[in-house]
């Protein structure tokens, strides 16, 4: 392991000292377990560059999906209900 000095705002300390005494865990393993945390939602975090959006897949559609205006009200209520509407 590592050993660092961090300075972090009063309050903040304060906060992950109370969930560190509620978790019966020492500060450091708090703060390790919060970068853990983070680094895990966030997976891409200091690997810029590595990941890049493959090619659009082919779904091989007839028409266009967006064509509609409606396209928003058909994709939630449903196509008959988009044209019963329509007809009233």
């Amino acid at each position: 392991m590592v050993k660092t000095q961090i300075q972090i705002p009063d309050e903040l300390y304060r906060r992950v000292k109370q969930l560190a005494a509620a978790q019966e865990w020492s500060l450091a393993e708090t703060l390790r377990r919060g970068a853990e945390l983070l680094l895990a939602s966030r997976p891409q975090a200091g690997m810029a560059g590595a990941w890049s959006l493959g090619p659009p897949a082919n779904t091989r559609l007839r028409i266009d999906p967006f064509a509609d205006e409606a396209w928003r009200e058909e994709a939630n209520l449903g196509s008959s209900a988009t044209r019963m509407k329509r007809r009233s």
